[in-house]
């Protein structure tokens, strides 16, 4: 048959890739015999297949940022329309989205989403036609190219699996020709889409190469770790309770009468996520991957803050060796929103629009400094958490000397102090290098002071935090103000896959896999935590916990082990995902939004609990709906449960 040999070329100003490399786009091609008539333009098209990733850690385009429960912001503040997206990961949250108005679509590519089936069909065009380009195009190069369309075709897939189930497989491009049955593709069942995924990376594994050699051009295409991690990724995702034996999705069955969902447990599928985990990390090693430390000796830092850096520039840092896969699509707009003001200055002068803030309940998530959960930890004072006394003089580092703050921010540990801040904290960065007692009043690391009126509070109708919490996690430690006022942003990579997030998909696989969790599953936990400053599970719940023997146990040690990725991958857009998979949307996200009182301008009134509102959330919300016009025009769709 005939395939589609004309397209108009999708050109756009500024591509959503990874690298230099990357900023290419077929300019005025009207043909796909003309794209591929040499290799410059069969590289440019390789370019335009990268050129539909998602956009990963924009408030606007991203459902698993500003759409998790993990950020609070303003409702309906119009200034940010460009910013926000008009809200729609926000209405996600609040549980506004319908199957005649979804958000974010990556199926129609509607409201801030980005049209995956697009980006499928450009891969395909891709392999159908490279053997035009002849003999200027040969061998391995070849194959490398190939196999980077084929990853980022299973990648498109696996995105809009996991955002709505089973989806219908495009292998291939419909022909010119075809029918109006041809085109009405049905839905494939789950696990026939995971293993064609799965085929789809171990075909190009092969030809992938371990590393980026030239990382000034190149950085940001697909390699071996990426490819598996994505692999990896999908498998755990196929284990996980929301696909794996789900009772509220087995009744889901199209015209033709075939179920699209897995109709019972299979313990198998953790053992295929596994050998998938340890065989990505084993990759990514080989490639020349580690846990990153924050080891630049431009500034003179204690050994808390050079640990607060490692905690923070993780996610921030250009490429670091932790980073297996990232985007460096600007994030101009994550950090614009999420930094606070500094000075009275910056609020006149300086154009960020801080709104989106951590939530109280993120504040909560953290452990405490021994290491445990601080409503387990038998000598955290719990209870009075949100009475306030002065900080301690061991947090030095971590809290202006002498201030009045909540006991919530006290006795806690690093990563909470390298994520967060808090009226009374410390803000190393962006603009002040100093460590704290080493420079004047101007150059010392930034003194947080959040209440009404204070620079990093209330002073605007909704240029503030709203919950009384700001995130140093999502902004460039070197983003800053210049001389004149203007916002200098760094642009940074932001995290689809790191390390850590691989050890701790590992350690959740082999625990699951098994029926009490072994050495190997506190080996990989325990090289994260370390890298916190923590102890081993073991060695902290023993010594602190009232569930002294919690690690021993699966269920136990499911639960610590969901509890550190919330932690360790905080504000990195997988939280959103995490808890849809484990099935805990429900256990997890309904309840109120709690927020320190912010119209307030001294200690007594500021530090009241307010609940401002309440989110909820049903079984419908753990899968996006298709969209009601997207049915009528395909009838052999059926919709996703309780939509």
């Amino acid at each position: 048959m005939k395939k589609i040999n004309i397209l108009l070329i999708i050109v756009c100003s500024t591509l959503l890739s990874c690298a230099d490399y990357l900023d290419v786009a077929p300019d005025n091609v009207a043909t796909i015999e003309y794209a591929f008539r040499d290799k410059v333009g069969a590289e440019k098209y390789l370019a335009t297949c990268y050129n539909f990733m998602p956009n990963f850690g924009l408030p606007a385009n991203d459902p698993a940022f500003m759409g998790s429960d993990e950020v609070w912001n303003f409702e309906d503040k119009r200034e940010l329309d460009d910013d926000v997206g008009n809200y729609y990961p926000f209405y996600i949250k609040l549980g506004r989205q319908t199957a005649n108005n979804t958000y974010l679509s990556y199926w129609t590519g509607e409201n801030h989403g980005r049209n995956l089936w697009v980006g499928i069909r450009h891969c395909n065009i891709f392999m159908e036609n490279v053997d035009e380009v002849g003999l200027e195009l040969t061998g391995l190069e070849k194959e490398q190219w190939i196999a980077e369309v084929k990853t980022l075709k299973a990648f498109y897939h696996y995105y809009l699996l996991r955002m709505y189930g089973p989806i219908p497989l495009m292998k291939e491009n419909i022909s010119i020709e075809a029918n109006t049955e041809e085109v009405r593709a049905f839905r494939d069942p789950f696990d026939d889409c995971v293993d064609y995924i799965v085929q789809l990376i171990d075909e190009a594994v092969p030809y992938l190469p371990v590393s980026i050699e030239q990382r000034a051009t190149e950085l940001g295409r697909i390699t071996q770790p990426i490819a598996l991690a994505i692999k990896a990724e999908l498998l755990v995702t196929a284990a996980s309770p929301l696909f794996n034996g789900n009772s509220e999705y087995i009744n889901l069955t199209d015209s033709r009468g075939v179920k699209l969902f897995p109709q019972s447990y299979d313990p198998s599928k953790w053992d295929r996520a596994v050998l998938a985990c340890k065989n990505a990390i084993d990759t990514c090693l080989l490639g020349g991957h580690s846990l990153y430390r924050y080891t630049q000796q431009t500034y003179i830092l204690s050994d808390t803050t050079r640990l607060e850096l490692t905690l923070r520039c993780v996610a921030s840092d250009r490429w670091n060796s932790e980073m297996i896969w990232g985007t460096t699509k600007s994030l101009q707009q994550r950090q614009r929103t999420t930094m606070p003001f500094f000075t009275d200055a910056m609020a006149n002068t300086n154009p960020w629009r801080g709104m989106i803030v951590p939530t109280m309940g993120m504040a909560e998530l953290y452990y405490s400094n021994n290491g445990v959960p601080i409503e387990e930890d038998q000598y955290y004072d719990y209870e009075n958490r949100f009475e306030v006394d002065n900080a301690p003089d061991s947090h030095y580092y971590y809290i202006q000397q002498g201030f009045r703050t909540a006991k919530l921010h006290m006795n806690r540990e690093p990563r909470f102090y390298a994520n967060l801040a808090f009226d009374g904290g410390i803000w190393f960065g962006n603009g002040r290098y100093k460590d704290v007692g080493k420079g004047t009043d101007t150059e010392t690391a930034w003194q947080i002071k959040m209440k009404q009126g204070d620079a990093s509070g209330k002073k605007s109708t909704y240029r503030y935090s709203i919950t009384g919490y700001w995130a140093k996690k999502t902004s460039s430690l070197t983003t800053a103000t210049n001389t004149n006022g203007a916002g200098v942003y760094i642009n940074y990579t932001f995290p689809i896959i790191r390390l850590a997030d691989l050890y701790l998909l590992y350690a959740e696989s082999l625990n699951e896999s098994l029926e009490a969790p072994n050495e190997e599953v506190y080996t990989y936990v325990d090289s994260v935590r370390k890298r916190a400053g923590l102890n081993g599970v073991v060695e902290s719940w023993r010594n602190y916990s009232r569930y002294a023997d919690k690690p021993s146990e699966k269920i136990g040690m499911r639960e610590i082990i969901h509890r550190e990725r919330m932690i360790e991958l905080s504000f990195e857009s997988k939280r959103f995902w995490d808890i849809r998979r484990w099935k805990r949307g429900h256990e997890l996200i309904p309840g109120p939004i709690r927020t320190w009182n912010i119209e307030a301008d001294n200690e007594a009134e500021y530090y009241q609990v307010i609940n401002i509102d309440n989110l909820t959330f049903s079984t419908k919300d753990y899968l996006w709906p298709i969209k009601t016009s997207e049915m009528q025009k395909n009838t052999n769709l059926v919709q996703n449960p309780y939509w």
